[in-house]
């Protein structure tokens, strides 16, 4: 018998009750919709002379894969990659590219590692920011820009360092996408 103090914050959320169920629309688009809501993060009022912001979007696609696998589709990538192409200022289809790479490098990893600890999905994370960033960077100078990738070691510094706090946005964000809504009829 568990004590009072065992059960997790908004456990009570999923306790069967009369007219209420779970939202399919809210299981599908919640993931979805916060991508996109972070890939307009370019649009804050921040000024900076150089790239210090994170991929904030990328970091949240990251995450939302490593935590609930099969939430997003294989090729989630290529749609919210466009989206983020639109805002980032990147080449249009640098997003689409590396973000359907990188869908398609994490469920390789899924098929040949099934189980993994928070600091491995940290690592994968990390190798993915960091592979992101740079051909971000490459297929930006392909497109006319200066080469300078020690631009990258402060955004990606951040980047790593901020990653656990992406976890757990998905797992709140997760929280709300089970939650249980009133059922008509």
């Amino acid at each position: 018998m568990p004590l009072k103090g065992d059960r997790l914050p908004g456990e009570d959320m999923f306790q069967r009750r009369l007219n209420r169920a779970p939202s399919p629309v809210l299981a599908t688009i919640i993931p979805w919709l916060s991508i996109a809501i972070l890939s307009m993060a370019p649009l804050s009022p921040i000024i900076a002379s150089a790239p210090v912001l994170p991929p904030f979007s990328f970091m949240l696609l990251i995450a939302w894969r490593l935590f609930r696998p099969g939430m997003l589709p294989l090729w989630a990538g290529a749609p919210l990659g466009l989206f983020d192409d639109l805002f980032s200022g990147q080449p249009i289809g640098s997003a689409v590219l590396l973000w359907s790479l990188t869908m398609i490098a994490l469920e390789a990893l899924d098929n040949w590692q099934r189980w993994r600890s928070f600091w491995q999905d940290w690592a994968v994370a990390s190798v993915m920011i960091a592979a992101y960033l740079f051909f971000g960077h490459v297929l930006a100078v392909m497109a006319g820009t200066l080469w300078y990738p020690s631009l990258l070691l402060p955004q990606l510094l951040i980047s790593i360092l901020s990653f656990p706090l992406f976890t757990r946005l998905v797992a709140i964000l997760d929280v709300l996408r089970r939650a249980r809504v009133k059922v008509l009829g």
